[in-house]
């Protein structure tokens, strides 16, 4: 690092010159990001749903059609046109790919509407259900629904139509979040640098590296699947993970100045530390969202991807372009001007303090200082209070429960909500069939047992609560195909339970399942596999998230204890975030509040993710804050002395970061739809409970409980990892007997 400060510091113009070029080459590429994205990859592979959609598309001429469906509403106060709305919705669906109107469906659309009936017409497709929601968007963009014209008003109903809708919704809602949440972002910056210079870097860098991410996202779009949210979760990470590792290198330049050192041998400094934590914590970041990948799924694992190289860009730029711009910018980054003079204005006025920027009269103690003096004196209460507190926000995830409603997603008055309604109240049925199809092990669909018993199957099924319609059996090659239309859309908790059920009590016990490999499928039934694959698989990223955090952790504090103290603290406000989030979005106690609005269920998605993001950021401040203690106690050995020198002298910028990170997830909070909602309500209460209870209180608290354990290292173990920490002599053996030796 320190080498790295000084050829960044002789060849600052080339390295400012190949960021700016590598930028311009950029910007094209992520004006295009979005263009090759889908809204599909929640297909499980292996699973029921899967089976049933390869063998109705490889032998009933696909398996999705009438997924999505065109509803023309006519009106009541107007003149209505017939034809020239028939005409709209025809030229509308010649614009969609792979999407056409069945032979017929416009002659009866018109009767319809003139007998002013509400028309709903499904369309053909060879796509695969998963795969029709870019259709639909295309569709969507084409047809404007809700928009009335010639006395009719038309709208999309289907699942694939609802995703299409839910992602022009994301897409409205990421550009309000980046509008309201760069301003934040800036004042807060302002206020915690006092110097437009410096407040301006941290913005700098954040937006470069979106912008990259952007270009990166849409070069892997050629290569691979990508999920339209991946856009979503890179911006809400991006910006503040780019702001908080360009804090903390600039904050330790300028702590380094004020002591006494010049510009030169600070920025050596703030890499050779801040900078070296830069990079462990982004490197835990990253491990923490590749345990993503654990999961086969694709949506899930683009969204993690995005984020992934978003953070990688970001440790890129804060120890790369930033030393660069501040060896340009000089002494304008630190304190000083008309803004500084104003902040120190305000606190003389409103809190009374006489302080000047970071010069305190000696024997003074600073906030922080007593901050830290009060919390390690009494330790056992700061660790028994602060721990109750996030064990209590803990409760409520005993209570947790997941599901994937579109529906759910949008405000009362969408369009995607009135189309939906209208075509379940005139069909009396949900947009999608539940398709049962077995493959027969002896004879064929022809043979008269075999016929029987798919037949008193399909009689079971049309007795089966719920079902309004049973079509089939229908013969194939070697299966039988059942559709049976629920009454419900397919995301519904009914629709669920009716699969389920359909699974473990009606296909079972039956003659066919004797006879035949039988699978239930559809898109109700992709989406409970789509539940029961994230829902299995959270042990897997658990233990991959822990096992390779720790391992980095240890390589960098070089202690087994500290990284296993970090990783119960990290679960605990995990924990307490899943708790909130339980309260608020799955038993509603706060319906109505900043918009919120139960939906009776956490999306399946939250979970695994705001695990991956909120236990990889919780190790940025870890790792910033232990980073710092270890430093002191490698100067004097002292662990009571190096975890108030340690918390003191880091808690104003790791709060500082916190508070810029906490605003941007709330920004989402505020714009976004219930399932952004949660990701952002979810990270933001995670960050804010470990920058304070965690971060300020129980991790000095424990410190100073544990002692000259924090630092145990075996001896054999010290000898096999490398030494990539900071500079200065060992730690001495501990004074106790007790107490662990170092080798």
């Amino acid at each position: 690092m320190e080498r790295l400060a000084g050829f960044l510091a002789r060849r600052r113009w080339f390295v400012i010159a190949a960021w700016l070029v590598v930028l311009v080459l950029a910007l094209p590429l992520a004006s295009r990001q979005t263009e090759d994205l889908t809204g599909g990859g929640f297909s499980v592979p292996g699973s029921q749903s899967e089976a049933v959609e390869e063998a109705v598309e490889a032998e009933y001429g696909g398996p999705s059609d009438g997924a999505i469906s065109v509803v023309l509403e006519p009106s009541q106060d107007e003149p209505v046109d017939p034809p020239a709305a028939v005409a709209r919705m025809r030229d509308a669906v010649a614009t969609a790919p792979d999407l056409e109107l069945p032979r017929g469906a416009s002659a009866e659309a018109e009767r319809a509407l003139a007998g002013g009936e509400v028309a709903v017409v499904a369309l053909a497709t060879d796509l695969p259900t998963d795969q029709q929601t870019d259709a639909a968007s295309e569709l969507r963009e084409a047809l404007d629904p809700g928009t009335a014209s010639a006395g009719v008003t038309p709208y999309l109903a289907g699942q694939p139509a609802s995703w299409a809708g839910l992602q022009e919704l994301s897409k409205e809602d990421l550009e309000k979040a980046e509008m309201i949440g760069f301003p934040i972002v800036a004042l807060i910056l302002l206020a915690v640098f006092g110097s437009l210079a410096a407040a301006s870097l941290p913005l700098v860098l954040g937006f470069v590296s979106v912008i990259l991410t952007g270009s990166v996202i849409f070069l892997l779009s050629q290569q691979m699947e990508m999920s339209v949210f991946v856009t979503n979760m890179a911006s809400m990470i991006g910006i503040g993970v780019a702001v908080d590792y360009s804090l903390f290198i600039l904050a330790r330049f300028r702590e380094e100045v004020r002591s006494g050192r010049g510009a030169a041998e600070a920025r050596s400094q703030a890499l050779a530390t801040s900078g070296l934590a830069v990079v462990f914590s982004g490197m835990a970041v990253v491990i923490s969202l590749a345990g993503l990948w654990m999961v086969n799924n694709q949506s899930l694992r683009s969204m993690a991807l995005g984020a992934m190289v978003v953070v990688a860009i970001s440790i890129l730029t804060a120890v790369v372009l930033l030393p660069a711009l501040i060896r340009t910018l000089g002494h304008r980054v630190e304190a000083g001007g008309a803004i500084w003079s104003l902040i120190l204005f305000f606190r003389r006025t409103v809190t009374g303090r006489r302080r000047r920027a970071g010069i305190t009269r000696p024997g003074d103690l600073g906030f922080w200082e007593r901050w830290t003096k009060r919390v390690m004196a009494r330790p056992w209460l700061s660790v028994g209070a602060s721990a109750a507190v996030l064990l209590t926000l803990a409760i409520p995830v005993l209570d947790m429960e997941t599901g994937t409603g579109a529906l759910d997603q949008f405000p009362p008055e969408h369009d995607v909500v009135a189309g939906n309604e209208l075509a379940s109240e005139a069909t009396g049925t949900g947009a999608n069939p539940v398709n049962i199809v077995a493959r027969f092990d002896r004879g064929g669909p022809q043979d008269g047992s075999n016929r029987r018993a798919a037949e008193d199957l399909a009689a079971a099924v049309a007795s089966e609560r719920g079902v309004e319609e049973v079509t089939g059996p229908q013969a194939g090659e070697g299966s039988v195909l059942i559709a049976a239309m629920p009454r419900w859309a397919s995301d519904a908790d009914q629709s669920a339970a009716l699969v389920e059920r359909l699974r473990s009590e009606v296909v079972p016990p039956s003659a066919l399942a004797e006879r035949a490999r039988v699978d239930v499928g559809g898109e109700a039934a992709r989406i409970v596999d789509v539940r029961d694959q994230i829902d299995g698989s959270m042990w897997r990223i658990i233990a991959f998230i822990l096992g390779f955090s720790f391992l980095v952790l240890m390589v960098m504090l070089r202690s087994v204890v500290l990284p296993l103290k970090a990783i119960l603290m990290n679960l605990l406000s995990i924990g307490a975030a899943y708790g909130v989030l339980v309260v608020v979005f799955q038993w509603g106690w706060l319906d109505g509040f900043l918009g919120f609005e139960s939906t009776g269920a956490i999306d399946t998605l939250t979970p695994p993710l705001i695990l991956a993001v909120v236990f990889g950021l919780s190790m940025d401040y870890e790792v910033f804050l232990l980073s710092r203690i270890r430093e002191r106690y490698e100067a004097h050995g002292d662990n009571t002395r190096a975890v108030a020198e340690g918390l003191s002298s880091s808690a104003r910028t790791i709060s500082s970061a916190a508070l810029i990170m906490t605003s941007v997830f709330a920004v989402f909070v505020l714009t976004g739809v219930p399932s952004i909602k949660e990701l952002g309500l979810g990270n933001a209460v995670a960050i804010a409970l470990d920058a304070t209870l965690v971060r300020l209180i129980l991790v000095p608290a424990a410190m100073q409980l544990m002692g000259a354990w924090n630092w145990w290292l075996p001896g054999w173990l010290d000898r096999l990892l490398p030494d990539l920490g900071f500079e200065g002599r060992r730690a001495p053996e501990p004074d106790s007997g007790a107490a662990p030796a170092r080798a």
